[in-house]
Formats: C-alpha cells, structure tokens, sequence
C-alpha cells in the first residue's frame, strides 16, 4: 500500500439521487446514470476551507468533473460532487448584462456553439467575447467539451450554467448526501472586465454574500491569476480564504521566489502554480508552508501526463506524498480520490 492509500479514510459508501433542481425553478438537471450507481462515493467529513489541518490533500474538481462531461456545465459538476471531489472549481466571467457565467474564460467560441448561432457577432480580432452578449443571448447556446478525446460533441444537450446556478446545484447535493463540498470560483480577467465596465469584486462579493460561502454555506476558495482582484476584495472587507494562482515560470533565485511568497502571504491563505513549477522547484512548496501558504497545484490529468511518468497514479503519488501539496486540481476527480 502506498503511502497516500494509508492516509485515506474509510467511509460509508452513498448515493446521489439522479435529479436536481435549483431554488429559482429555471434549471431541471437530468444526471440520471451520470450519478448513478457506478459512481457510488465514501462518505466524507470535508473541512472548512482554510482549517489548518486535514486527513490528507484537498480535491478540486477542476471545471467539474470535466475528464468525463464538457466543463463548467452542471452536469460536470454534478458528478465531480458525486466522485468524492472536496471542492468543485466554476470559473466565472460577466455578460454584457452582468450576470456572473462559468466559462473557461473571456471568449465563447472555444466551448461553445456561438459562432454558427450568432455568426456577426464576433470583434474585430476574430473572437466572441461573453461581455458582448446578454444572459438571455447565453441561455441560446450549447456548451459542448474544448479538448479532443473526451465527450463527443454533438452528444446531448449542455448549457452554460451561471453562478448562482453553479452554487444551487452544490448546496442542493449537499443537503441530499450530507456531505460539505466546497466551492473554488476563479475571478477571470479582472482588469479587462474592469475596462468594459464591468467590475468583477464588489458584484462577485454580493453573491458570495447572499449564499453565505464560507459561513452557512459552501466552504470556499477564491481564486485569480491577477494580485490585484484578491487585494480588492480584501479591501472589500472578504474575509474569505484567497489563492493567488501562479503561472511558470517561477524565480530562480530563492531570494526572489521567497519574496514574492511573502508578499502573496500578506493577502492571500495559499498559492495554485502550475504543475510543472513543482517539478522543477519542489522547494516552492516548502517556501510556501514556511509562510503559511496552501500549495494547490494545476493541473492533473489522466490524459495528459507529466513528463516522467508513467500512470496517472503514478503523477498523483509524486505531488500528495514526495512534495507534499495541501490540494491539487484534477479533472479526474474519482481518480484522485482512490
């Protein structure tokens, strides 16, 4: 047994009832077999974001369970909570109208069917940019998956889901399997949303604050590659556990990178890098534990191995047990979980 199986816990095997409906009554999930019996999960005593210490590693369900259904759709995230994940990650831009969407970023062309929908649409450069269309406009198309290999497009029938519908469905499988999965939004592009007129914080805040996240509600996670979104809602007054992600590369020098830690420390609980950070600089992860810093690292997938390896599980064991993260995003979150 290795040394990650020995620090699983144990638990009660439960099932998630196939059909879920949001408090406003506007969306009708049929997951059906999605959640069904084949993908029957431990019952876990999931910690409050932020609580110091854990049985083992966090799992973040990156984009939903988006190894198996197209991302950031609720049929997606529905069964990441179903796999076991600890939190379930919805990134989240605006609409022209300022409704909060999951999507993977700033254009729709890449997990949508826009450009055959509203053909004129696009901007000068070529792309379709949420901020240009209102909710109403958004609720016309159909999500399908971004990367080849994974769901077959043109196969049933996805939406884009918004926030508030993202955060329903979670509470909603909470309350029915009594577990506690937690949200981990990212604040996609705050400052070219801020230059369109459309400010992300304080509008994000107001959601946030209305589903109680992170008290009565969903633990939860704020993310952003951008330092200057979690020091506004710091400003705001969120108390919030914030993670400043971190794209390579990193400094070299062990001054500079330990610098940058302690800044990130000064108004964020923890930092997201990208996987291949940590497997040239392992010693980021200690850096970051000295300052009293989560390690979540991005992103692990079965279908697309670090160098070096030669499983999925393999790559798993290398960041829970040889570097020791406190987290990791996954799009295989049944995976992580076994």
């Amino acid at each position: 047994m290795t040394t990650w199986a020995r620090r699983m816990e144990q638990c009660r095997p439960e099932r998630i009832k196939p059909s879920v409906s949001n408090a406003s009554g506007n969306v009708r999930l049929a997951v059906g077999g999605l959640v069904g019996c084949a993908f029957l999960v431990g019952c876990l005593s999931v910690p409050t974001a932020g609580q110091e210490t854990r049985d083992r590693p966090l799992i973040i369900a990156h984009r939903g369970a988006s190894g198996y259904l197209p991302e950031h759709t609720l049929p997606a995230y529905a069964m990441a909570h179903a796999m076991g994940a600890d939190f379930v990650e919805p990134d989240l831009v605006r609409t022209r109208d300022g409704a909060f969407i999951c999507l993977h970023d700033i254009h729709l062309e890449g997990t949508t069917d826009v450009e055959t929908r509203f053909p004129d649409r696009k901007r000068a450069d070529g792309r379709w940019y949420a901020a240009d269309f209102d909710l109403g406009e958004i609720r016309l198309l159909r999500a399908h998956e971004r990367l080849k290999g994974r769901f077959p497009p043109g196969r049933s029938s996805f939406q884009v889901p918004t926030f508030e519908e993202m955060i329903e469905l979670v509470e909603g499988l909470n309350r029915t399997s009594g577990r506690s999965v937690g949200i981990y939004p990212e604040l996609k592009a705050g400052e070219w949303h801020r230059t369109e007129g459309l400010v992300m914080e304080e509008s994000f805040l107001e959601i946030a604050r209305s589903y109680d996240l992170g008290g009565e509600g969903p633990p939860v996670f704020v993310q952003s590659f951008e330092a200057g979104s979690l020091r506004r809602l710091r400003e705001l007054g969120s108390k919030m556990p914030q993670i400043m992600l971190m794209g390579a590369p990193f400094p070299e020098d062990p001054s500079q990178g330990k610098a940058m830690l302690a800044d990130i420390a000064s108004f964020a609980q923890g930092i997201g890098p990208a996987k291949t950070i940590l497997r040239r600089q392992p010693e980021v992860v200690k850096w970051a534990h000295e300052r009293n810093l989560e390690v979540h690292p991005y992103t692990l997938r079965a279908d697309d191995l670090g160098e070096g390896v030669a499983t999925f599980e393999e790559e798993l064991e290398l960041y829970y047990s040889t570097y020791g993260v406190d987290g990791l995003f996954t799009d295989f979150p049944d995976r992580a979980r076994a």
